[in-house]
C-alpha cells in the first residue's frame, strides 16, 4: 500500500512545471536518527521534498552524517518511476554544511536539487569573524552556494541562515554583509536569502526592524511577509523567509507563488502527526528558469 501512495506521489509530483522552477526552504526540526527512525514521519518528509526542485533543508543535528543521507536516499527511491511527459526519470542530489555552532550544538544546512535540472557552480562558508574572540556575526553562518539552471544556463546564489533567536536582529541584518560578499565572490547579484531567521514576534520586535539593513535597504524584496504564519504550532510568527536580490532574480520570480505550504491541510495530518514532522511548515516560491 505505502509502495502503490509512493509511486502515485512520484506520478503526480512530476517534473518542474515547463518553464519553472520551484524552491522551497524548510527548517526539519531537530533532523537526526531518532525522527529517521518514524517511517510515518519519513513519509511525510518525503512527500514535501518531492514537491520542490531544490530545497534548503536546515536544523541537522545528526553528528554522524546518516540521517540526511537516509532521508536523500529516501526522496530518491521512487527515481525511476518513468516521467509520463518526457519519458526519463530523475534524481536528487545534495551539498551539505560543514556542522556548525559555537558549542558543542551544532547544526548543519543542506540543499537537495534536481541534478537535471540545477547544477553546483561554487560554495563556500561565510567568514564572519573570530569565533574564538567572540567576534563572528552568526551563530550558524551561512553556506553561500551558487547553482545553475541546466535549461537556460542561468545562476543565481542561495545563501540560507537558520538565525540564533537570541540573535535574530544581528544576524537578519548581517546577511546584508553575506550578499555583498557572495556577489563579489561569484560575480553574480541574483539572489535568494532563505531559511528560519526568527524574524517575528518577540525575537524581532517592531521597533527593531529599522536597525535590519536587508529589511530597510530597497534591494531586498521580502516575499514572505510579516503576516504570514510559518509555524505549526500554537504561535503565529513569520519565522522562515525568502528574500529576493539582483534585478533578474525580481523578474524571474514568478509572482504570487511565494506562500507557506501547510503540509498538515494538504495531506490531512492531525496536529500530533504535523508536530512530529516539524514546528515550521516550508516556505516556497517559483522562478521562470
Amino acid at each position: 500500500m505505502k509502495i502503490a501512495l509512493f509511486c502515485m506521489l512520484a506520478i503526480f509530483s512530476l517534473a518542474a512545471e515547463a518553464g519553472k522552477v520551484k524552491i522551497a526552504a524548510f527548517n526539519i526540526q531537530t533532523l537526526g536518527k531518532t525522527k529517521m527512525g518514524k517511517q510515518e514521519v519519513v513519509a511525510e518528509l518525503v512527500k514535501i521534498l518531492r514537491r520542490y526542485d531544490l530545497t534548503l533543508i536546515q536544523e541537522i543535528r545528526d553528528s554522524s552524517g546518516v540521517a540526511i543521507q537516509t532521508l536523500l536516499d529516501e526522496v530518491n527511491k521512487y527515481e525511476k518511476i518513468i516521467r509520463l511527459d518526457l519519458g526519463h526519470s530523475y534524481s536528487y542530489a545534495m551539498i551539505l554544511s560543514d556542522r556548525l555552532g559555537r558549542s558543542s550544538y551544532k547544526e548543519q544546512y543542506a540543499f537537495f536539487y534536481r541534478t537535471d535540472l540545477f547544477s553546483v557552480q561554487g560554495n563556500y562558508h561565510y567568514d564572519d569573524g573570530d569565533e574564538s574572540a567572540g567576534e563572528d556575526s552568526f551563530i550558524r553562518e551561512p553556506f553561500v552556494v551558487k547553482f545553475k539552471i541546466t535549461a537556460t544556463g542561468k545562476q543565481f546564489v542561495l545563501i540560507p541562515c537558520h538565525a540564533s533567536p537570541s540573535y535574530a536582529v544581528e544576524e537578519t541584518d548581517a546577511l546584508a554583509d553575506v550578499y555583498d560578499d557572495a556577489t563579489t565572490r561569484f560575480g553574480e547579484s541574483n539572489a535568494i536569502l532563505m531559511g528560519d531567521f526568527n524574524a517575528d514576534c518577540s525575537y524581532i520586535s517592531s521597533s527593531e526592524w529599522s536597525y535590519v539593513r536587508l529589511w530597510t535597504q530597497s534591494r531586498f524584496n521580502w516575499v514572505i511577509g510579516s503576516n504570514a504564519d510559518t509555524t505549526t504550532k500554537s504561535t503565529n510568527c513569520a519565522y522562515d523567509r525568502l528574500v529576493l536580490a539582483g534585478s533578474r532574480m525580481q523578474s524571474d520570480y514568478v509572482s504570487g507563488t511565494a506562500k507557506v505550504f501547510r503540509f498538515d491541510s494538504e495531506y490531512g495530518l492531525s496536529y500530533d502527526e504535523t508536530t512530529a514532522v516539524s514546528d515550521h511548515y516550508p516556505v516556497e516560491m517559483e522562478l521562470y528558469d
